[in-house]
């Protein structure tokens, strides 16, 4: 394979810190990781609110209700303003790596509590040379717009782009549209997948 034009990551469980998914699953009492991130990528409270659409409060009170959490909503968004902890060890590291050999970009689902909250200050922002935030482009992961959204940003085909994730039902949507794409789970995987790549 040639070696991507562009990469793409993903913040939380690429190269952040994510600690909502073990609250979640208390709360939720649903066990299995992937079937979590399914239904939290899907519901419809999460992606209005990661696409800008409805304040903090608006999204704590349907969360809530949507999947009957035993939390009152203004607990939950207490408890939801430190899910995102900070960047993991090694991952400024890795981006400047990456950056030395082809331009690099980040594609999170997020926003504006989480953002305000300390992500936008973290150096490790700094280092890509476009950020797409959902809660800024009105766009959302795993929606398949979102990824020719970002191709066509950045000026290159869907097949130039390495794109890397933790969730697979995003990498499989990347692929969907003809981005090279990959799970992986924090700094090593990625790492792995940019050697392979011929990228680090």
């Amino acid at each position: 394979m040639n070696r991507p034009e562009v990469v793409v990551f993903d913040l939380g469980g690429v190269l952040a810190e994510f600690g909502g998914v073990a609250r979640m699953r208390a709360l939720s009492g649903i066990d299995d990781d992937e079937q979590l991130w399914r239904r939290w990528l899907t519901c419809d409270w999460v992606r209005r609110f990661e696409r800008g659409g409805c304040t903090a409060e608006a999204f704590a009170d349907g969360v809530v209700a949507d999947w009957e959490l035993a939390v009152t909503a203004e607990a939950f968004l207490a408890e939801f303003r430190e899910w995102l902890v900070g960047p993991m060890e090694g991952a400024e590291e890795l981006v400047q790596q990456t950056k030395a050999s082809v331009p690099v970009a980040v594609l999170s689902n997020t926003n504006h509590v989480h953002w305000e909250a300390g992500a936008r200050r973290w150096p490790l922002l700094q280092e890509f040379d476009r950020a797409f935030l959902s809660f800024e482009i009105g766009l959302v992961k795993p929606d398949p717009e979102v990824f020719t959204y970002v191709a066509d940003q950045l000026g290159v085909p869907t097949g130039g782009v390495l794109f890397l994730d933790d969730n697979q039902l995003n990498v499989d949507q990347a692929r969907a549209v003809g981005m090279r794409a990959e799970r992986v789970v924090g700094v090593s995987e990625a790492r792995q997948a940019l050697v392979a790549a011929g990228v680090v």
